[in-house]
């Protein structure tokens, strides 16, 4: 197949993942990356806990599912061949009570149909021997769920990707996306004004700008990408061995959040968190950064509208943890009740690029939508990360399936 001008919006770690993929199977072609911020991995990939998921919560089956666990496999595999630092800390999810500890059972059934290695329920006493701190009247362990720097895995891919002959262009905001015939002409704006370049495939997989880069390429406004924050305290240094590895709770099955939760990173640091609030900006990461334009796309979003009518009880306690310590450090001082409210300070925020679809719902699993020359990554959270390799390999194969002359 020949292949020649391929475009890729989004320097996250999925979008830099494509480019590479595209490389390895068409080396001939000409890739180039289009990034609006002036690094890589600067909004999702560059601020999440890190933590390489295993896959036990999702539907067996589902392409989440499915990507997840090859994702795993290749993530690993680059890190040892690339000497990335990757710590297999494991993993405990810990239920409070018999509610959760049937809500455990549903985990375990799911993790082992997905492969999950080692997966396994633990009672109270070998909980206190993983985790000395925690308490819980069972627990979920996951021995090979580990932690990684995704935005040190993004460079790498990257290095690998020019390497090729991709060409990377920071500080490139695509605005316009145009069919014209058998090309499609993309616009960008830069510092110094807006430039134009025809390409024969466009890749878009704009994180937060997914909804967005969607409706440019010609496709529906469905599903509508709502920013939720995810805020994090961080553990002092003198407290950081409270935990061997990650300790999470049970999660809510009507929610695709997982709770508040302990992570160690492979820096280091130990982060309580995240919540999940409704941000003010697409990448508003704290309460003073505010976009008024962003504000408007939501209140004039019919889903959000009905996603609030059957949420709003656990947004305002969202809200409440956001504003006061104490209510934050009480979520994880359940399962952990030696941590106290000093133990903390202020940590990092996230944004996660939530999809919600007419109905108000939540969606979970990736949608990917292939329409003419275009493909859009509409909904790609977590695991997104961690998956990025095979995503890579999914997108690429998708379309070299279709007999689509690139």
């Amino acid at each position: 197949m020949s292949v020649t001008r391929i475009a890729v919006i989004g320097g996250g770690i999925v979008g830099v993942a494509i480019a590479r993929e595209l490389l390895t199977r068409h080396p001939d072609a000409e890739v180039t990356v289009f990034e609006k911020e002036n690094r890589l991995a600067a909004h999702q990939t560059g601020r999440n806990s890190g933590v390489v998921h295993a896959g036990l919560y999702y539907e067996p089956g589902s392409v989440k599912a499915v990507l997840c666990r090859r994702g795993v496999g290749l993530l690993e595999q680059y890190c040892a061949e690339r000497s990335i630092p990757r710590i297999a800390c494991g993993k405990v999810l810990v239920a409070l009570n018999e509610d959760e500890r049937g809500r455990l059972r549903g985990i375990e059934e799911r993790a082992l149909a997905n492969g999950v290695p080692g997966i396994r329920t633990i009672g109270p006493g070998e909980l206190r021997e993983l985790e000395p701190h925690v308490r819980g009247i069972a627990a979920l362990h996951s021995p090979s769920t580990s932690i990684v720097d995704f935005a040190q895995v993004t460079q790498a891919l990257a290095v690998d990707a020019t390497a090729a002959g991709a060409k990377v262009l920071l500080g490139h905001e695509v605005i316009g996306l145009h069919t014209l015939g058998s090309e499609v002409l993309v616009t960008a704006r830069t510092s110094g004004g807006t430039t134009q370049a025809p390409f024969d495939r466009v890749v878009a997989c704009g994180g937060l700008q997914s909804d967005r880069l969607a409706e440019m390429a010609g496709d529906g406004p469905d599903p509508v990408i709502m920013p939720f924050r995810g805020e994090y305290w961080a553990i002092k240094p003198e407290r950081r061995d409270i935990v061997n590895g990650l300790v999470y709770p049970v999660p809510d099955p009507r929610y695709p959040f997982l709770g508040v939760h302990v992570t160690p990173r492979v820096d280091g640091e130990v982060l309580i968190g995240p919540n999940a609030v409704l941000a003010l900006a697409r990448e508003g990461y704290t309460w003073g950064k505010v976009s008024v334009p962003d504000l408007v796309g939501v209140a004039r979003t019919p889903a959000f509208w009905r996603f609030a009518r059957q949420h709003w009880r656990t947004g305002l306690r969202e809200m409440y943890g956001s504003l006061s310590k104490h209510r934050f450090v009480e979520a994880a001082r359940a399962y952990v009740p030696d941590l106290q409210d000093d133990d903390v300070v202020p940590g990092p925020a996230g944004i996660r690029a939530q999809a919600l679809d007419a109905d108000g719902g939540l969606v979970d699993d990736f949608r990917i939508a292939f329409r003419d020359r275009i493909v859009v990554l509409r909904n790609a959270p977590s695991p997104a990360a961690t998956s990025a390799l095979a995503i890579a390999e999914h997108v690429v194969t998708t379309i070299d399936k279709a007999e689509v002359e690139l």
